[in-house]
């Protein structure tokens, strides 16, 4: 697929599909979505000493933005984002093909949280027996290749309107070093993940894997406001990400960072530095950890984490140059579940139900 108007489709045949991907259809969309990490242009994303894209996305400041939390084998909630239509005329796939919107994902694809809990629990017996059978597991790896799976076709069709930045979960090959770490929660996910991959889709599907995730970016810049996966650990400078391919401690720093772990002031000194302008109405957002409502605020008050597995929060940053501080009230918002059996088809959608700030119906 390579044209803008064959996404949906696309994206309703992966969110009503309940099996696994295709592999060799998978491995066709790894060299697409590779292409266009590769070739992102130098004023979206500066080259590093190599000449290879740097850890850096520098986001249009003319058009909305929209902050998109952890995923974790939600193919609700892209499918739903791709749908909505925050401002009741088109919807988000159709302004991004009209070069009216950007999105920006903090990461965090793989993994389904709470809502699966016994699921790991009867997946991590299936992983003791060498997955001799794996019915849960299919389910969990269904999920979160799927989420993927939208992920990279949106990526390969939107290019620089389109950015999914690194999360401590993007770690398919569950290393140590790199700025990565093994993971686990309500199992032993990461191997979990990493042997299912092996053993069911192979080890050049898993190099391809670990390859699109060492090609994504850490850091997105916008007019007020900047955006990581994790609160920054401590300060780090334009060419410390922009290096990071060499800068371990840039990777960890930026997509680990537990909370009341960071050095004080690094949310205040990121912002400052990158934004060069008074910080008043600026904030820093992430996601990471889960939180209750819709956001929390951390580094006295500048550093907004908007993941609650419980709904689709996401942040809609007006992108019209008089608009000059952000409020969190007005753009953090809920966007509805829009994948019912009515809703299948984007051109049913009644944009009259929705308010457009909101979401709710």
């Amino acid at each position: 697929m390579s044209h803008k108007e064959d996404l949906k489709e696309t994206l309703v045949r992966i969110f009503k599909r309940e099996t696994v991907p295709d592999r060799e259809r998978y491995l066709e969309l790894f060299d697409r979505v590779q292409y266009a990490l590769v070739n992102e242009e130098e004023t979206i994303r500066p080259r590093d000493e190599e000449g290879l894209p740097g850890g850096i996305v520098f986001l249009r400041q003319d058009v909305p933005t929209i902050v998109v939390p952890d995923l974790h084998a939600r193919k609700d909630f892209f499918f739903s984002l791709m749908l909505w239509k925050p401002r009741n005329d088109v919807n988000v796939m159709q302004m991004l093909a009209q070069n009216r919107l950007q999105v920006v994902c903090v990461g965090d694809g793989f993994h389904a949280e709470g809502r699966a809990a016994e699921r790991w629990q009867c997946a991590y017996r299936e992983f003791s027996g060498r997955y001799r059978k794996h019915r849960c597991m299919d389910e969990e790896m269904a999920e979160s290749l799927g989420v993927m799976e939208m992920v990279m076709e949106a990526k390969s069709v939107f290019g620089g309107l389109f950015h999914f930045l690194k999360g401590n979960h993007e770690n398919i090959s569950n290393e140590e070093g790199g700025g990565n770490h093994p993971f686990r929660k309500y199992a032993h996910e990461g191997a979990m993940v990493r042997d299912y991959v092996l053993k069911f889709y192979g080890g050049d599907f898993l190099d391809s894997f670990y390859h699109f995730e060492k090609e994504l970016p850490l850091l997105a810049v916008g007019r007020k406001f900047l955006v990581s996966h994790a609160e920054p650990a401590r300060f780090f400078s334009r060419s410390d990400i922009i290096g990071y391919r060499n800068r371990p401690e840039v990777v960890e720093g930026l997509t680990w960072t537990a909370n009341d772990t960071a050095e004080g002031g690094s949310v205040q000194d990121m912002l400052a530095y990158f934004l060069r302008e008074n910080t008043d109405g600026a904030y820093y957002f992430g996601g990471h950890r889960p939180v209750q409502g819709l956001y929390s605020l951390r580094a006295g008050g500048k550093y907004v984490q908007i993941h609650n597995p419980g709904n689709f929060t996401v942040a809609l940053i007006d992108g019209d140059i008089n608009i000059l501080d952000i409020n969190l009230e007005r753009d953090v918002v809920t966007i509805p579940d829009l994948t019912g059996p009515d809703r299948m088809n984007p051109e049913r959608m009644n944009p009259d139900r929705m308010d457009a700030r909101t979401g709710g119906e």
